[in-house]
Order: structure tokens, then sequence, then C-alpha cells
């Protein structure tokens, strides 16, 4: 029998454990996750008003209930937990899951200000992360400044300009929506160093943002005429072609009274954030424009936005785990097919997929496919490293190191406690926001 451990449960974990049970009627999986609650950035990272979206948890759920699978959630690996070294003598092969864990800076003067923020920060607040904290986001901003151009910059935009009635259904945690409904944030600037043709938003999001209540979405026409494929977009590929055409309909309506507005700006660089009494108060863009070749220079003129609150959305990146080879160009753990490599050559029982495997790109779907490269990888090994005798049950020799984990009954506690307070609340399911209230739900399925 093949003992795998899968260390992350979010989409590539859920996926690889899926493809382990599917092609190796054999295989036993421990899918483990530092968190206590599954589904990794399907819970903490989509934005609470996209339950389409959310749903893929519904398919997450099936694998990790599958016989042959076990969640075992609180469970840290690396540094401060369990080291990499002891998890390959409890297992006959380990698959490091682990995502990009952290956001790419701009590298500009002002950036770590007060009321200057990665908008992971923000979307970890306002989706219940344990870990994140409430330095009150919104608390006095009038207008925020969101840079970048992708999905990310286009969910906190609109959950910025969404109000309390319309977040309320979701399982927002009440501090966050509290916050949210008092917000008197009334400009919202999502500005790209590029042009629309170059913007990373699906034309989904993006429609999104104009069918938002009492709130406007405006475009300078002067701005889109500097991207040449904005001109004559004929030639783009079918995506950034409608989103084209979507903010073409924007840059030519008529303007209308609302609550909000969105401001799509392109072609301006951050170069610097401005601060007043201790705290940001603008951000300073270089325009710039298309230098022929892909990308864009800048220009030497400058504008300053004002803004309270600021949210860098510009890419994520991938951490080093301790016990793991780690590329720091590239910020992913060097592999063949999967295979870890360690200076250059293969190391027998250690795998990855997912972003730690290929960088942050690809939508959730894309992990299937790489999850399976890599189980296949490991299935052909598998021969080899079933060899190895192990010393027994993993999660006894856990519990022995003086590890408890979140069981899946755990987790099912932890469910049926945000449902109650939910129903407290008079809303539906309420998130539980922090370490403390997760793990004293998860202590009831023991009682």
């Amino acid at each position: 029998m093949l003992r795998v451990a899968v260390v992350g449960s979010g989409p590539s974990g859920c996926y690889t454990a899926q493809s382990l049970v599917q092609l190796d009627a054999s295989v036993r999986v421990d899918v483990l996750d530092r968190l206590p609650c599954p589904y990794g950035l399907v819970r903490y990272g989509v934005a609470p008003d996209h339950e389409k979206i959310k749903s893929l948890q519904s398919n997450l759920r099936t694998v990790l209930e599958h016989e042959r699978v076990r969640f075992l959630g609180g469970v840290r690996v690396g540094e401060d937990g369990v080291p990499a070294a002891r998890l390959r003598e409890l297992y006959h092969a380990v698959v490091y899951c682990v995502g990009a864990a952290t956001d790419r800076h701009l590298g500009v003067p002002g950036e770590d200000l007060p009321g200057s923020w990665s908008a992971t920060e923000f979307v970890s607040w306002y989706s219940a992360h344990p870990d994140a904290v409430d330095d009150g986001f919104v608390r006095d901003a009038r207008s925020a400044v969101v840079i970048g151009v992708g999905n990310v910059a286009v969910d906190v935009a609109r959950i910025l300009a969404r109000g309390a009635a319309e977040l309320s259904p979701t399982d927002m945690p009440q501090a966050a929506l509290s916050a949210l409904a008092a917000s008197r944030v009334t400009e919202i600037h999502m500005v790209g160093r590029r042009g629309p043709s170059q913007a990373r938003f699906t034309t989904k999001e993006l429609r999104e943002l104009g069918a938002l209540p009492d709130t406007e979405v405006t475009v300078d026409p002067q701005e889109l005429a500097l991207d040449p494929a904005y001109l004559d977009p004929s030639a783009l590929p079918a995506a950034p072609r409608r989103n084209v055409e979507v903010l073409r309909g924007w840059a030519t309506a008529p303007g209308r009274s609302a609550a909000r507005r969105i401001h799509m700006r392109f072609f301006l660089r951050p170069v610097e954030l401005l601060p007043e009494n201790g705290r940001v108060a603008a951000v300073r863009f270089e325009r710039t424009v298309p230098d022929g070749q892909g990308g864009v220079t800048g220009t030497g003129r400058y504008e300053d936005i004002a803004a309270q609150l600021v949210l860098r959305s510009v890419g994520y990146r991938g951490v080093p785990l301790a016990g793991l080879p780690f590329d720091p160009a590239t910020c992913t753990v060097p592999h063949l097919g999967g295979r870890v490599l360690r200076e250059g050559a293969v190391a027998p029982g250690e795998y990855v997929a997912g972003w730690i495997k290929r960088g942050p790109t690809g939508v959730i779907g894309t992990n299937r496919p790489c999850a399976k490269e890599t189980v296949t990888s490991l299935l052909e090994d598998a021969a080899a490293l079933v060899r190895r005798e192990l010393p027994g049950d993993p999660l006894a020799a856990l519990r022995a190191d003086g590890i408890e984990p979140v069981e899946w009954t755990g987790w099912c506690a932890i469910e049926r406690a945000e449902a109650e307070l939910g129903a407290a609340l008079g809303r539906s399911v309420v998130k539980l926001p922090d370490w403390e209230s997760l793990l004293a739900a998860a202590r009831r399925s023991a009682l």
C-alpha cells in the first residue's frame, strides 16, 4: 500500500489527491493543511459575492470525503512545524501543493505607509482568513487606488463598491461586513501601467463592474487611444478584444449620477506613495506610452491621485519552504515533471504541483492537468517507493510528536458553527474569522 502526503488542501492539492485515488486503487492519501479549514484559495481567495466559483468547494469536498483520503488540518509543515525530512519518514511520497504565499511589491518609496496594503491582505480580511488583521482598511477613507488590472484588482474594486444589502447574503465575516457597510469610499481608481489590450482581467469579471447598483464606471477615451490595439482590436485574441469592446462602451457612455465611481485608468506607472500626517494620502504616477515591443516607457509627466487606501494587486510569488530546494529567480521549487530536483538530481519521493511548481499562472482548472502530470510521475516511481517500510500510521506518529490535527469531523463542526452564527445574525452562513473560534468549534466534534 502506497502512502502519500499531499501538503495543501487547495485546488492543486485536492486535484492531486483525486488523481492519486483514481489512478491507483491501493494508494492512501493524507491531505495536510496549515489551516483547520480545507479548500485554500477557494475558501480564502474567491470573493464572497462569487457564489458560482465558491461552489467549487462541493467538488473539492467530494475528493476529501473519499474513503482513501484523509484531511488533516492545523498541521504546519516546515519551519516551526513538521520538518520535511520527518514527512519523508512517515510517507512513501510527499507532494507539496503550497501555492504562492505572498505578494509582489511595487518597489517604490512610501509603499509601506499606513493605509497601503497588498490586495491579498484586504481579501484575507473580508474572507475571514485567521491570519488576517483588521487594521481599519476603509476607516476614514474616501478615495481608494487599486494598482493592477487583473481579476483580483477587479474583485477588490467591486467589493469596495458593494453595499451592505448585496454583501449581507454572503459568508463575509460580520466585522468586515459592518466596516464595509459604514465605508465612505466613493471614488475607486483601478490603475494599470499598460494599455487595455494587455489587461489581465476576464471579460465576465469586467462586466460585473458595470452592473453594480448606484455605481458608475468611467474610462478616459484619450488613455484608451494610446493603445494601438485599442484603435484596431481586430487582431487581438477573443478575450482582450471583448475587454476592449466593454471599455469602449463605457468610454462613450454619457455620465450619470451615482453614489460611487470606479475610474478605469491606463498607462500610468506608480512611482511614489505620498504621505500626509503619517499615512498615505496620494499616489504619484508617471504617464507611460507603448514602447513598440509589448512594454511601456515613461514620459516624465506625472499625475497624483488622492487616496487614503492603496491596494496593490501586481501578482503573487512563492516563498521557500524549509527543507525544500527553491529557485529565487522563478520563486518555484526546481522540478522535472513534478519530481523535486536537488542540485539537479531527482529527490526520491518528493514532488510538487500547483503554483509552487509552475508559478502563479492559470485559473483554478489549470491545476488539474498540472496535478495529473505530477501524479503520473509519482506513480511511475511507486514500485521503488513502496519498498521502503514505514513506521506505521502517520496520524499516530504525528500525535506522538505532539501534533493534534483537525480531522474531517472537526471541519464539519466548524461548518455547523458557521451556519449557527449566520442564523443568529439573521444571515446565511457566516465565517468564523480567527484561530480561537475555529479551533474551539473543531474541538466540539470530540465532545
